[in-house]
């Protein structure tokens, strides 16, 4: 009996020990199966990735190509553009005859009632980035009666500040360096103005209102309702701005919408009463920003996405300004579109706003014609 037992025993092991091969043998099997799959799966990856690699080497390189023709192609469009340029949107009287020498004199005797400034801007000289500072819209201005340096960042508060220097301003890691100055009514867009010591701003309430504020003093000088009924953004490009207030050889002037247009105002820098005023005819479309030199308005255009900003509609408050005279004028390729362009009279230069950067462009002036020419033979 015992050896019935030992017998079945053996049995027992002999069954468990094959059992227990045959798994490890198909563990054996399975794991090689693993391990060539996985082999050939490497294979295939570092193939693929050899293949991506160099299908993004040649779309690189093709990417290269491209910006390399599209350089080449604005060149050439930058060249037949200077070559051919599309004629000026230039307002004139009717009746004007260019040529006509007796209509020229009466219009110079007219032009100089209101200013001796004869110049006309000609070309851009330079272009200098001084430090990107704030937020992506927003104003820098100097005023021409001294060296101080004004800040408005962004384009709805009640701060500004002041700085006694463009150099104290690049010195400085950011606004709060400067002289804040807060004034009682909040300015809104990017249409200020200093100058002879004052601050010229739009205030957007239940009326429409110009606000001139005493910088040295810290008080309101005196403020008036601006009459425009229509609360449409002066520039296309920057809706945030109404009214554009702007200083030049001759004073102070507001640019104000009207209908598809831009208006022009003559300001009294006392009373802020509108002395005269006239329809530029240059077309609210598209427009960016304007600035003003001896009272001729260049109204400044660019395209949504922002590309190059051009000159592109000149009105002078004489119609002394001919089609082949104005100028159409560039300005280089920079980040964004500008949201202020305010000119120097002093420095003959524009303090800009594009995007957070602070740029500062140097115009080339040169006489009007009809200032240039000889007088009529009696």
């Amino acid at each position: 009996m015992n050896v019935t037992l030992v017998f079945k025993s053996l049995g027992s092991v002999s069954f468990f020990l094959f059992g227990k091969n045959e798994r490890i043998a198909l563990w054996h099997e399975q794991n090689n199966r693993y391990n060539s799959d996985l082999k050939e799966f490497r294979q295939q990856a570092v193939y693929l990735l050899e293949k991506l690699g160099k299908e993004h080497n040649k779309l690189r390189s093709d990417m290269e190509g491209a910006g390399a023709r599209v350089d080449r192609v604005e060149r050439e469009m930058d060249y037949i553009e200077t070559k051919n340029p599309p004629k000026p949107c230039v307002k004139a009287a009717d009746k004007m005859v260019e040529q006509d020498v007796v209509v020229r004199e009466r219009k110079k005797e007219e032009f100089f009632e209101l200013s001796v400034c004869v110049n006309i801007v000609s070309n851009l000289k330079a272009m200098k980035i001084l430090k990107r500072l704030g937020s992506p819209k927003g104003v820098w201005t100097k005023d021409a009666r001294s060296a101080k340096v004004y800040v408005f960042n962004g384009t709805s508060d009640n701060t500004l500040y002041e700085f006694n220097s463009v150099r104290e301003l690049l010195a400085s890691s950011g606004v709060s360096k400067g002289r804040q100055i807060t004034v009682p009514i909040a300015w809104n867009g990017t249409g200020h103005a200093v100058y002879d010591g004052f601050l010229y701003y739009v205030s957007e309430s239940s009326e429409l209102q110009v606000i001139k504020y005493d910088l040295k003093n810290g008080s309101v000088a005196d403020s008036s309702v601006f009459p425009m009924d229509d609360r449409s953004p002066v520039y296309q490009l920057n809706p945030e701005t109404l009214v554009d207030m702007v200083a030049d050889e001759d004073g102070l002037w507001a640019l104000y919408p009207a209908g598809d247009t831009i208006n022009l105002a003559k300001m009294d820098i006392d009373s802020l009463d509108i002395e005269l005023m006239w329809d530029t005819a240059c077309p609210r479309n598209n427009a960016e920003a304007a600035f003003i030199v001896c009272g001729t308005v260049y109204v400044v255009y660019n395209t949504k996405p922002p590309s190059r900003s051009r000159v592109q509609c000149v009105f002078d408050v004489n119609d002394m300004v001919s089609s082949g005279e104005a100028p159409l004028v560039y300005f280089p390729r920079r980040y964004g579109a500008h949201s202020s362009l305010k000119y120097n009279p002093e420095e003959r230069q524009l303090y800009a706003w594009d995007d957070g950067y602070q740029i500062l462009y140097k115009l080339v002036l040169k006489k009007k014609l009809w200032a240039i020419m000889p007088p009529p033979e009696e």
